[in-house]
């Protein structure tokens, strides 16, 4: 009798489940769907726009039948995206980040919409279990097909074709205003889970214990009083109130902010919290938020006694005057030569850029100015959204940039209205060399020109490339683009040796253009060496910063149009300067014995 209890609530229990996954019918209309995207932003399925219809994949990264099937679903989205009809990839993957799923739309040149599901409330709404299966919804939101792309691959073996191309033959129907034929299929593939939680702990963690150390290392840097970041996470009280959007951060990797595929290696500047890091910030928000002991608070990091990122400098060169900008509009290019001359060779050790009203520079670019005038190939260094003033310091190398006798340092700036009449001042700041010089820092630029953006492209790509002209160490790199710029991607091409990944944003931030710096020795190229750059623009209406995606967009500096500028920071291999330079004026004394 016990028995046959127990094969009842396992049967219940099946049932029960089974019922629940077939809570969402065939032919039910589906709300709204959210998600958030390659930039982190939360989106929803009326975003896409009205559309005849629209193909929901769930996918994962490591789901070996979702990499089997991508080349499945690029073709759906070619043959049937001109027929309005907006293919889209649901990451679901429980420990997979956005900037991982980015990177996969990157690996398979799709051109259609990666999104994270991080709540599992996609594949809910439309009772969705395992990856690849696909939803497939109408004109009228109606859930018309679920299942299988098609019948080829399975677990654990594959037909040569498929005999029958489920999706294909749903969207056909769709796209002839005729009833489904075949509306649900089964799946095979991975099982969806959700992110394993351990808030159930009796004694999650504390803040002063384990919370505040975390926050002091990675966060208070900026989010302080009078910082950068627009809370203060230095007490338990602020850590508090911000719990909430501080978790939303930590699992969309948003905070602290970094663009880098981890799967390509190691930058000596990464800020990104380790795994277990945030697994405890996690924690401790769904855990109660616990204070902890008070007595054993750790006070945050002293701010720098000075207001330059670089430390005091020991020059300051301040523009003439200001610059009055309009309330809007577009501001030209602003183009300037700063009131001091270097009368002797002069080496700097770090460089900083600072302009008293943040909100207005777009960009700004510095170089030095000779009586020839000034190109890319006297670029010094330049101030982004985002960015890091230059500080050789950090590589502990002995490089330093080397300023011509004679020389002056110019600016180009690139300024934005707010919408309201603006004014701004712009200084830099320069720190010589406290130790010996051994090398001299230089840099290369890919800077592609000749292309035509198409309308409505969701990952257009531009290539640019050159070769080495000697053997170098590469210390750093650094991509610049627009408002439609998706990713980038460094490569080398070693002659004889396997194409290398030097660097890959797969999800570009235009508010956040970091540097990425590379350890001294980690990257050496021979000469012959072929460094090319494949970067991607989001010109479709799903992009959210879009200006017109109706419109091919040329080359152009200002932001409705597109560039690419990608800088590789170097120092030749075969160089030993080894001079002694005045650390009160970076002329060189003497060449050191």
């Amino acid at each position: 009798m016990q028995r046959l209890m127990l094969v009842l609530v396992v049967v219940g229990l099946v049932s029960s489940v089974h019922a629940a996954d077939q809570q969402v019918a065939i032919g039910d209309t589906i709300a709204d769907l959210r998600f958030k995207d390659i930039r982190g932003l939360s989106r929803s399925l009326a975003e896409m726009g009205k559309k005849r219809a629209y193909v929901f994949v769930f996918t994962t990264t490591q789901c070996p039948l979702v990499r089997r099937s991508m080349p499945k679903l690029i073709g759906i989205d070619q043959k049937f995206g001109p027929q309005e009809v907006q293919v889209v990839a649901v990451n679901v993957g429980s420990e997979e980040t956005i900037r991982d799923m980015a990177a996969q739309a990157i690996e398979f040149e799709a051109a259609f919409p990666f999104v994270k599901d991080t709540d599992l409330s996609c594949a809910k709404a439309l009772g969705v279990t395992r990856t690849p299966e696909v939803a497939v919804l109408n004109s009228n939101l109606k859930l018309v097909y679920r299942g299988r792309i098609d019948d080829q691959f399975r677990l654990g073996g594959s037909r040569p074709e498929p005999t029958r191309r489920d999706l294909e033959e749903a969207i056909t129907d769709v796209l002839e205003d005729r009833a489904v034929t075949v509306s649900e299929t089964t799946v095979d593939g991975c099982l969806i889970e959700a992110r394993e939680s351990r808030v159930s702990e009796a004694a999650g963690p504390a803040f002063y214990q384990d919370v505040a150390p975390i926050l002091n290392r990675r966060c208070v840097s900026c989010h302080r009083e009078g910082a950068a970041g627009p809370f203060s996470l230095t007490t338990f009280e602020g850590a508090v109130a911000h719990a909430e959007m501080l978790a939303e951060v930590v699992v969309d990797q948003r905070m602290p902010p970094w663009y880098a595929n981890s799967r390509q290696g190691a930058f000596q500047n990464d800020p990104s919290l380790t795994r277990d890091e945030r697994e405890a910030l996690l924690r401790w928000v769904k855990s109660g938020r616990r204070e902890g002991d008070r007595n054993v608070a750790i006070e945050p990091p002293e701010l720098p006694g000075s207001k330059w990122r670089i430390g005091e400098p020991d020059l300051v060169i301040k523009m003439v005057g200001e610059h009055t900008l309009p309330a809007t509009g577009f501001v030209e290019y602003k183009r300037l030569v700063l009131p001091y001359v270097f009368l002797n060779e002069t080496w700097l050790e770090a460089i900083e850029i600072r302009p008293d009203n943040l909100a207005v520079v777009h960009h700004c670019n510095m170089a030095y100015v000779t009586t020839k005038g000034a190109s890319h190939q006297t670029f010094i260094t330049g101030h982004v959204p985002g960015g890091q003033p230059m500080d050789l310091g950090r590589f502990d190398n002995g490089v330093a940039y080397r300023v011509p006798a004679f020389s002056g340092l110019g600016l180009e700036i690139h300024y934005t209205t707010t919408g309201k009449e603006e004014r701004c001042s712009i200084s830099v700041g320069l720190r010589y060399p406290r130790k010996t010089v051994h090398k001299q820092l230089r840099h290369f630029l890919l800077d592609p020109r000749q292309f035509q953006i198409e309308p409505g492209h969701g990952a257009f790509p531009v290539r640019s490339s050159l070769v080495l002209d000697q053997d170098i160490s590469l210390l750093g790199l650094f991509a610049h683009m627009h408002l439609r710029g998706k990713d980038a991607t460094f490569y080398a091409d070693v002659p004889g040796k396997p194409r290398e990944m030097l660097l890959q944003i797969p999800n570009y931030n235009f508010e956040w253009q970091l540097g990425y710096e590379i350890e001294p020795g980690k990257h050496r190229l021979p000469k012959g060496t072929k460094i090319e750059s494949v970067t991607h623009y989001d010109n479709s209406a799903f992009n959210p910063y879009n200006p017109d995606p109706k419109r091919t967009v040329p080359y152009g500096l200002q932001t409705f149009d597109e560039m690419f500028n990608g800088y590789g920071f170097f120092v030749a291999e075969d160089e030993d300067l080894n001079l002694e330079v005045n650390p009160q004026t970076g002329v060189v004394r003497r060449k050191a014995q």
